[in-house]
């Protein structure tokens, strides 16, 4: 009878030793997987504008035509020369002046008896536009030419137009500029009255 006890008691003992195991081996207590955390969202980089403060030089090439109605005489020929300047970065404004000079061929057909301009110099007041690496731009200033042929002398008059640069690498500068020039009683002479207007492509370097 004792020996009857002793047996079932073993088999109550073994019994929820061998489910456990059953559990075990069947995954029912294995491990948790854990679940790797969502990688962090890197947001895509922010193009950043030019910076246009600075000091740049540079160089033009470009067409120029005058016309006056004193001699009935219209020229027109190539411009080129340099220019250098300051701009002032105030974050949508861009401020700045420049003075550049221009030595042109523009003549007539008939050299000796029309009028030809030799040159052209300029101070200019520069107010833009900061759209990143483009910086369209209005200019006004001051502008004195000299002129051969006709009428040998020099004159000063005004001048208006508009521009627009393009930052190519934050060091070198690409751009156009139109300016429309007005010399009154030029040279002295009354009723001598002078319009010029320029187109030139220009290339420009930051310091």
């Amino acid at each position: 009878m004792k020996t009857t006890i002793k047996v079932a008691r073993s088999s109550m003992i073994a019994l929820p030793l061998v489910l456990l195991g059953g559990l075990a081996s069947a995954g029912g207590l294995s491990e948790p997987v854990a679940t790797p955390a969502p990688a962090p969202i890197t947001p895509a980089p922010v193009p950043m504008g030019a910076d246009w403060t600075g000091f740049y030089a540079g160089g033009q090439l470009g067409y120029g035509e005058l016309d006056n109605d004193a001699l009935d005489d219209d020229t027109s020929g190539a411009v080129y020369g340099v220019h250098a300047g300051y701009l002032y970065d105030l974050g949508s404004v861009v401020l700045g002046g420049e003075v550049d000079y221009d030595a042109s061929n523009i003549e007539s057909d008939a050299p000796g008896d029309g009028l030809e301009l030799d040159s052209v110099a300029r101070a200019k007041l520069i107010a833009g536009y900061d759209a990143g690496q483009f910086m369209p731009y209005i200019a006004a200033g001051v502008a004195q030419a000299t002129t051969s042929g006709a009428v040998d002398g020099d004159g000063t008059g005004n001048f208006a137009g508009l521009g627009l640069s393009y930052d190519y690498n934050g060091a070198i500068r690409f751009g156009a500029e139109v300016l429309q020039h007005q010399f009154d009683d030029f040279d002295d002479i009354d009723g001598l009255d002078i319009d010029a207007t320029t187109a030139t492509a220009r290339v420009s370097f930051q310091f």
